[in-house]
């Protein structure tokens, strides 16, 4: 006895047994359809380490000289598993991405980034510390949130984005960074002019000493202010008293009182204040970016996810912090939608759904007239139904979210699953209906009826998943959208084959034990009709064949002139709600006119029929996900990565010269 003939006959044997377990899978399949994961695309990046090094004031042609490339010879290069490094230098920002070995674990990555980065002090010191970037989904832009207000000035709003609002976002799980577009820091400016310091007799550096001195602390070490806390204490015979500075410095008001330090070996007697020899007022500092909301100036937060979060729980933990959030801002609109990709997940999931079940009806009632036998359809639904929610529950024990590729694997496994569950059933009941009125062991001619089509069907089932092995072999970033593909279809298949073995016959024994239905007179004329086509198509086999080939021919020749997709590798192509436009200005224009021009845009977007809103980043924001890009963009392109080492002279030139431009991306 083979172990196909073994399996049938166990599963006969047990099969209350059987139709226990495929009750409890039905069950929990339809229990988990609730619960599971969804995702627009699976994780297709490498494991990476991204280091940001801000340097405000330095051009993109400094950055590259004082910043990226020491550190990238100095400390980067020879990190351990790594396998290549790519890096781009702005205005004011170095970034350095390190692509490491597949398989390369993601915190060990960054670990030994770390330990490299501890010896920055070989670097000159023109900028803050470099930071290690939180790792980031593939699709990284979780939500986009835009904050506009009529009443709240924007310096009031980026205090309440930077000390309120951002950090409830940084709570919610999933989240991995919030980047604020037009933040502006709440800043007590002196601005000082030349001429009138001169009149008075008053230098700068006395209006810095004054200033540094007067507040909490200071960056210049030169100055007391740099060490603070230096008041002490007082040990009296039963206690130890702090003393604690309270500085009375609140707003712009409050400095212009400040009298001037005197100036050494000065013998002038009158007091000046540093409202007597420059403008004191509340301002923010120098913008590397702005934002706008409809179109008008406001605040918009890109709030980004960790690799494998729920696009749809995070987003739905974010507006729930955002609602909580709400009472404590009064005067702003919060406006969740400039770009919200859960929206197009909870789409595509139920179009997804609505889809599959009418596809599936669709093939049960073609089983349903091809069997004409209510008990032997019941028998085709319960083992696909069977099949499709056994591969859910294999695939999340694997840890696989649903994704759109994962769905559509499962969609074109569809076919064999419901061809698995037909053939044998179909099989069975021509076989009793044969043996009508003769004293029959309807075990015997399930179980051999089973046998016959599991030996042929086996062959097929393995041609399929043999034919599956050379898409297993594409470039990295094609393999990794469409492995999740081919996983679903070889699990579906294979369970399907194995429901066929022991569900289907049990469910034959149980069901057809008094045999099938007669096969009624439609069925017969329907079968005679099907039997005298096939005759027809086998006598005109050479004209058919002829088409064949004249159509494969056709196909070789107008392949190569068809325009392929302009995206590497064969992505798919996705319908969303939300458009992203980039927009980029001419070398040398400011922030103003970009910001200006990102207005009007908006403006004339919004009159367009259909378009809910429009928001606007332009420039760039601190650590944020995308730096200004421009010519050849420094990515995967298929095969290689693209890196600095891939530019021409040429195209080298080009870059250098547009990276002077902000760009201003519309969402």
């Amino acid at each position: 006895m083979t172990m196909v003939s073994w399996l049938i006959s166990r599963a006969i044997a047990a099969r209350v047994l059987v139709l226990a377990i495929a009750t409890s899978v039905i069950v929990l399949g339809a229990n988990h359809t609730r619960t599971v994961e969804t995702d627009v695309l699976p994780e297709f990046s490498p494991p990476y380490v991204e280091v940001q090094t801000e340097a405000l004031g330095l051009s993109a042609e400094e950055v590259e000289q004082l910043i990226t490339a020491p550190m990238e010879n100095l400390l980067l290069n020879g990190v351990a598993f790594l396998d290549g490094i790519r890096s781009e230098s702005v205005n004011g920002l170095s970034s350095i991405t390190l692509i490491f070995e597949p398989g390369t674990d993601l915190l060990e990555a960054r670990q030994v980034v770390q330990e490299r980065l501890t010896q920055q002090g070989l670097l000159a010191h023109l900028t803050e510390a470099p930071v290690i970037v939180q790792p980031l989904s593939s699709s990284s832009r979780v939500l986009v949130v835009g904050f506009r207000s009529e009443s709240v000035s924007p310096i009031q709003m980026s205090v309440l984005a930077r000390w309120t609002i951002r950090p409830k976002l940084l709570g919610v799980p999933g989240v991995a960074n919030v980047s604020i577009f037009g933040q502006r820091e709440r800043q007590l400016q002196v601005q000082v002019d030349p001429e009138r310091l001169s009149s008075l007799g008053v230098t700068l550096q006395r209006v810095i000493n004054t200033t540094g001195n007067a507040l909490w602390a200071s960056p210049l070490t030169y100055l007391n202010a740099s060490a603070p806390g230096t008041g002490g204490f007082i040990d009296t015979p039963s206690s130890r008293l702090e003393i604690r500075h309270v500085s009375p410095i609140v707003g712009p008001e409050d400095l212009r009182q400040v009298a001037l330090e005197p100036a050494p070996g000065a013998t002038r007697t009158d007091v000046l204040t540093l409202g007597d020899v420059a403008q004191v007022t509340e301002d923010h500092q120098p913008l590397i970016g702005d934002a706008v909301v409809a179109d008008g100036p406001g605040l918009i937060m890109v709030v980004e996810k960790f690799p494998g979060a729920n696009t749809v729980e995070v987003t739905e933990g974010i507006e729930a912090a955002l609602d909580t959030l709400q009472p404590g801002l009064t005067g702003v609109s919060v406006d969740t939608n400039l770009f919200r990709p859960a929206t197009y997940v909870e789409q595509a999931r139920d179009n997804y759904v609505v889809t599959l079940g009418l596809g599936l009806l669709l093939a049960l009632m073609l089983v349903g007239l091809i069997l004409l036998d209510l008990r032997a359809t019941l028998i085709a639904v319960v083992a696909t139904v069977v099949s499709l929610f056994t591969t859910l529950l294999v695939l999340d024990l694997l840890g696989t979210r649903l994704d759109s590729m994962v769905l559509a694997g499962i969609a074109m496994a569809t076919a064999v699953v419901v061809q698995d569950a037909m053939v044998d059933v179909e099989h069975a009941v021509r076989r009793l209906r044969e043996g009508r009125g003769a004293d029959l062991d309807t075990v015997s001619v399930i179980k051999d009826a089973s046998l016959e089509m599991r030996r042929a069907m086996g062959f097929a089932t393995a041609i399929i998943l043999v034919a599956l092995v050379p898409l297993l072999v594409l470039d990295p970033l094609s393999e990794a959208f469409y492995r999740p593909t081919l996983l679903a279809f070889a699990i579906a298949t294979v369970t399907s084959m194995v429901v066929a073995l022991t569900l289907t016959p049990a469910l034959c024994s149980l069901l057809l034990r008094g045999g099938p239905a007669k096969r009624p007179q439609t069925a017969r004329w329907l079968q005679s009709k099907v039997a005298d086509l096939s005759r027809r198509t086998l006598q005109a086999v050479r004209p058919i064949v002829a088409v064949l080939v004249l159509g494969v021919v056709a196909a070789a020749l107008v392949l190569p002139f068809l325009r392929a997709s302009e995206q590497p590798g064969l992505l798919p192509a996705f319908k969303e709600s939300d458009l992203v436009v980039t927009w980029r200005g001419d070398p040398g224009i400011s922030r103003i006119g970009m910001t200006t021009i990102a207005s009007e845009l908006g403006a004339q977007l919004r009159a367009i029929p259909g378009v809910r809103n429009v928001g606007a980043l332009v420039g760039r924001a601190v650590l944020s996900d995308r730096m200004l890009k421009f010519g050849k963009p420094l990515a995967y392109d298929g095969q290689n990565l693209i890196t600095n080492d891939n530019f021409t002279s040429e195209e080298r030139a080009t870059i250098d010269e547009r990276t002077k431009a902000p760009d201003v991306a519309v969402a």
